[in-house]
């Protein structure tokens, strides 16, 4: 996800550390306390930049023409204009009968080719911000709308196998956006259990690791998410805990304090929600070794595993 953008300003740099990095996951996720330990037996896999700046793709034409791997190609899909989120019918059994999720896939593979229609300006409450960004992409060209995209096919089967109903902001079947504030605006008219909006970050490299952003305390203009500040808390935690379980990635070396969860006021989507929403930053797509598990497609379903996981455990609570 861009910071320079939509939704977006400088991150704040990096606090120091109040103890060994075990021990804050350990504190904020403590399911995940063996995932982490296995990370740092085995050397580990893993990604808002806290000082060097942001990498962002802003260009007229897509990244760097590289092919990706053969995992990280997925068919292409035609936009079209889409009225309505895509959506699934909810299975006839599971534990998540009844719920509804909505993913939201950060960016659009077209948003590139609508220039204007991306950098005009959207209300999200506090004030204004652009329609959305190109997104980032790896050095080799693999996208940042196309990985979030597939984890977000990935997490719908695995969500419907439960027994939800999913609906994804933007499924492939518009020419571009939807805008941050349509993003939280799907969510809230589906009266969804939870939301969760995919990402992979754009910073330097040697800046590694996930992370996963909640909502501040916000209520100003259109924006009041006092009501969902604490159980989005609870499902930023639990999506983070399961995320180190599952990929055994580690939490962002980069930002943060090293637990893997940040607050922010500054995100549109989040401001303007009004029911439990995250973000969450898969990886940082400019670090070869962070690229090498975005562009593989066995780590992008260990990804949309884990989050999934956390999710099912937010709404079994």
């Amino acid at each position: 996800m861009s910071y320079v953008g939509p939704d977006s300003e400088a991150p704040q740099p990096r606090r120091p550390r109040r103890g060994p990095l075990t021990v804050a996951l350990a504190a904020l996720v403590p399911g995940a306390l063996l995932g982490w330990l296995v990370y740092e037996t085995v050397g580990g896999s893993g990604s808002e930049d806290g000082g060097s700046g942001r990498a962002t793709v802003r260009s007229s034409s897509p990244a760097a023409s590289s092919t990706p791997s053969d995992d990280a190609k997925e068919p292409s899909a035609s936009p079209k204009p889409s009225d309505t989120p895509s959506a699934s019918a909810p299975a006839a059994t599971g534990p998540l009968k009844g719920k509804v999720v909505v993913i939201d896939p950060g960016h659009n593979a077209g948003n590139f080719r609508h220039a204007s229609e991306i950098n005009r300006k959207v209300n999200i409450g506090t004030n204004s911000k652009e329609c959305d960004t190109t997104g980032t992409s790896t050095n080799d060209g693999y996208t940042e709308a196309k990985f979030t995209l597939d984890v977000a096919h990935r997490m719908r089967t695995l969500l419907q196998e439960q027994g939800a109903t999913v609906k994804l902001t933007q499924d492939g079947d518009r020419p571009f956006g939807p805008c941050v504030d349509e993003r939280a605006r799907i969510g809230n008219q589906a009266k969804a259990d939870a939301v969760v909006s995919i990402h992979a970050d754009g910073s330097g490299a040697g800046n590694r690791g996930f992370h996963v952003i909640l909502p501040g305390a916000v209520h100003a203009g259109a924006a009041d998410t006092r009501a969902i500040v604490g159980p989005s808390r609870d499902l930023g935690e639990r999506v983070a805990g399961r995320f180190v379980a599952v990929t055994g990635s580690a939490p962002s070396n980069y930002i943060g304090d090293g637990g893997g969860l940040v607050t922010r006021k500054d995100l549109g989507g989040l401001n303007l929600s009004t029911v439990p929403k995250v973000f969450i930053e898969c990886g940082n797509m400019r670090d070869s070794k962070d690229a090498a598990l975005l562009t593989s497609g066995a780590w992008r379903q260990k990804a949309a595993q884990g989050i999934s996981e956390g999710i099912t455990g937010f709404l079994n609570r």
